[in-house]
């Protein structure tokens, strides 16, 4: 068996990375693309390859030479590969396709050396990788039928939406015995190329042969190898992130991505919070009736959206801001306040990163012994300061304090002429009453020196729509406020959500319940693994101590390699104790926090091998 790489092609889209060579040049953490194929070619025991070369075809026959490893490299030339597809590159190479069994495969793509030795020792003898369809994926997708045969391809023009839970992603790399290319494929190459031309592609043959009553070409389905095509600067950004070279350098450029992680199906997000149980599937199907609507319509202002999330919580509109996302009113609030601020840590960041611009303003830090304090101690820390942050429940901690004592600060605050900023993105999750949230039109009367902010993108499980609330009963302060906002902050699909949201209160307030249930159940069910010290929250994520004498850093790289887990480390973290070793874990559905903890089981089996090193 053979192998042919198409490797003619300019890669504009690559930019930069593609100037001076061509794509399978492009280097992921050190190592070409081309290196990498050839790497998997010679594991799976294959001795001979084709190199199908156009552009800057001298850089790379002058790198590969005719040798690499124990595969002889011969090599065709496109040289009008300026002006025509790789279909007129496989047919340049139609004469070696005719003469051995062949693995063809383009120049663009990164992927698990196993996959070219589990394709090549695939039972059928003509047979294409393909992966369930993604949201990331772009490109050809077939449908397959009962038997595995690839029943259909589907180009992009005609790819359905309604119908992506049947699609398969091809990714590029094909096995094809020597009788079928030489009695099917080249036959109908050549035919093709005659009607179509030269500009097109060689996938567009199989699909004319895969509507035949006799096709033979079989679907080889990945069952989880890793894969990547590389098409732009994205794609190489992405691809660097899947094949890191360590444990830690995967879990780095994982944790610096901030999101997007719906690029990564296969991993589950127990770093960042958000409300696994809403919203409900009948507020989804409301706000995909309206796409077409909301993605042509311009939003409205921020007087209409500050209306629409008054309404939500049933407050005067004048005491109300609507933000893209809590973290844009946090900085609106930062450049409104002067004084001393006393913040708690550990504790979200965002509070001391945004007030930490503000040049009239002194940070007071108040570091918590043991991840637990009361209303006492806040009252001790206000008297140091004009303006305390509180979070409630804090996070990474989940340490709660009851309302009736916040109300004792707020009122102790406001007798001392203080501001209380209050955050209570997370409220909705404590257990015990139908609601503990102070944004009701009363209380902000009562505390006008009161500021409270919520995040409904963590609470109402929708981070990817941005929105946040600021409340408070000082019209005068929020007017302020709202001098750092844009008339424009709010988009036509979080404005839309805003809009409909009340119908929903009940499927909400459940889906709360839903969250405390779960995080006793998990919280539990952590302390049986002899890992943690796990500590009591009322909020959707859980502060767990490692008591085992490891470190979170392997812990974390151990979950994210493993089992596709991402969890929050927070060594380093302010008000962490150093030398302790903390994690934050989200409370998401019971199917995947088994996942989780089976992992976690598959932790505990290794250490027992590998003692925590000496201190």
């Amino acid at each position: 068996m053979q192998a042919i790489i198409l490797a003619a092609g300019m890669g504009n889209r690559l930019g930069k990375y593609t100037q001076d060579n061509t794509k399978c040049m492009v280097k992921i953490h050190g190592t070409t693309l081309a290196e990498r194929a050839l790497d998997a070619l010679a594991e799976a025991g294959i001795t001979k390859c084709i190199v199908v070369a156009g552009y800057k075809k001298e850089n790379l026959t002058a790198f590969l030479g005719t040798q690499y490893k124990n595969i002889h490299i011969e090599y065709v030339y496109n040289d009008i590969y300026n002006k025509t597809n790789n279909i007129y590159s496989l047919y340049l190479a139609k004469d070696y396709l005719a003469a051995d069994d062949t693995i063809l495969l383009e120049s663009d793509l990164i992927f698990e050396n196993s996959l070219i030795r589990d394709i090549a020792a695939f039972p059928a003898p003509v047979a294409a990788a393909v992966a369930k369809w993604e949201a990331w994926m772009d490109g050809t997708v077939v449908r397959l039928a009962g038997d595995g045969v690839i029943a259909a391809f589907v180009p992009k023009k005609l790819f359905n939406f309604n119908e992506k839970d049947a699609y398969y992603k091809t990714v590029n790399i094909y096995k094809f015995s020597k009788e079928f290319s030489a009695t099917t494929y080249i036959p109908f190459l050549e035919s093709y190329m005659k009607s179509m031309g030269t500009n097109e592609y060689y996938e567009q043959v199989l699909r004319v042969i895969a509507s035949l009553d006799t096709c033979e070409l079989k679907a080889f389905v990945l069952g989880g190898q890793k894969w990547y095509e590389i098409d732009d600067a994205q794609d190489k950004d992405i691809a660097e992130t899947i094949f890191a070279q360590n444990a830690p350098a995967k879990l780095e450029l994982v944790a610096r991505r901030y999101g997007g992680y719906w690029r990564f199906p296969a991993m589950l997000d127990y770093c960042y919070l958000v409300n696994p149980y809403f919203p409900p599937p009948r507020l989804c199907s409301e706000m995909k009736s309206c796409f077409e609507t909301l993605l042509a319509g311009y939003p409205s202002g921020l007087s209409v959206q500050n209306m629409l999330a008054a309404k939500m919580f049933n407050v005067d509109e004048e005491t109300m801001l609507a933000g893209n996302g809590a973290a844009e009113l946090i900085r609106a609030l930062s450049g409104a306040v002067s004084g001393k601020v006393c913040i708690i840590q550990p504790t979200f960041n965002e509070y001391a990163e945004s007030f930490q611009k503000n040049q009239r303003i002194q940070i007071i830090y108040k570091t918590v012994k043991n991840m637990v304090y009361t209303k006492d101690d806040v009252l001790q820390w206000s008297e140091e300061s004009d303006v305390i942050v509180l979070i409630n429940p804090d996070n990474p901690s989940g340490n709660y304090i009851a309302q009736n004592d916040v109300l004792e600060i707020a009122s102790f605050c406001a007798g001392q002429g203080k501001m209380l900023i209050l955050d209570e993105s997370f409220i909705d999750f404590a257990a015990g009453q139908d609601t503990h949230s102070l944004i009701e039109q009363p209380v902000l009367d009562a505390y006008p020196n009161l500021v409270l902010i919520k995040s409904l993108s963590k609470s109402y499980g929708i981070p990817g729509l941005r929105l946040g609330v600021l409340a408070c009963g000082n019209r005068g302060f929020i007017a302020d406020i709202r001098k750092n906002l844009p008339i424009w902050n709010i988009n036509s699909f979080a404005e839309y959500f805003l809009q409909i949201i009340g119908k929903y209160k009940t499927e909400y307030r459940e889906s709360c319940v839903k969250i405390a249930a779960e995080r006793e159940r998990l919280c539990a069910e952590l302390e049986k693994t002899g890992l943690f010290n796990v500590y009591p929250s009322q909020a959707n994520y859980l502060l767990c101590e490692i008591k085992t004498g490891h470190s979170a850093a392997p812990l974390a790289a151990f979950l994210l390699i493993n089992h596709d887990i991402f969890i929050k480390d927070l060594t380093g973290k302010a008000g962490i104790p150093a030398g302790a070793s903390y994690i934050r874990l989200a409370v998401r559905g019971s199917e995947d926090n088994d996942r989780l903890l089976r992992a976690l089981s598959d932790f505990v089996l290794c250490i027992a091998s590998y003692p925590p090193p000496p201190v």
